[in-house]
């Protein structure tokens, strides 16, 4: 689901990222309590451009069902399938910033799409800084871990899909520090990958 755009207060170096954008988005991907949703609201109210959190669309487009319910009533496969068409459709309607799920990068499909319509960025999170946020939410909520031990699903998934994650254009690390100082360390790297000017008196 997208939310609404209120670029008043952009500053003029944000302006122009988001001008060089073009009409790329930005796509957000790892693991589930990596902070995709939570910094990616923020990402884009500092750029001006929408948010749109992919399971949102998902859960929308299937009539309100949760994600966990998707799972539970057609399965994984269906839930993925499904997952790249939205995805695939959400990177036509750029800019914006793009909160994927944990598992979506694992597509190819979606990986090269991504490629070609945006610039991923790997929130990268160490597993007790994981464990501490899924833990925040009902396991009931999280079908991918449900039923199993949190820290061994957790470094299982983590095995996997690391690897398919480092593909993305930039990774910058999650962890225990403020939402702007994260929103930054993206902005900055960003910014590096589509060669746009730093603001006068920041480094590059």
């Amino acid at each position: 689901m997208s939310e609404a755009i209120d670029n008043t207060a952009v500053s003029p170096a944000d302006a122009a990222l988001a001008t060089a954008l073009g009409g790329r988005s930005i796509v957000l991907v790892g693991m589930m309590g990596a902070g995709k949703s939570a910094i990616g609201r923020r990402l884009a109210t500092r750029l001006g451009i929408r948010f749109v959190d992919a399971d949102a669309v998902i859960e929308e487009r299937a009539g309100g069902m949760t994600v966990a319910e998707i799972f539970d009533k057609y399965g994984e496969a269906h839930f993925r399938s499904g997952e790249a068409r939205v995805i695939a459709h959400l990177l036509d309607e750029g800019p914006q910033v793009l909160a994927t799920g944990g598992g979506a990068f694992m597509n190819p499909d979606t990986r090269a799409a991504s490629r070609a319509k945006g610039i991923s960025v790997w929130r990268k999170a160490d597993l007790d800084v994981l464990l501490r946020r899924v833990k925040r939410r009902s396991m009931a909520d999280r079908p991918m871990l449900r039923g199993h031990d949190p820290v061994e699903r957790l470094k299982e998934l983590m095995a996997e899909r690391h690897p398919r994650y480092a593909e993305a254009d930039v990774t910058v690390q999650s962890r225990e520090v403020s939402h702007d100082l994260m929103v930054d360390e993206i902005v900055r790297a960003v910014r590096e990958r589509i060669d746009v000017a730093a603001p006068a008196g920041e480094g590059r």
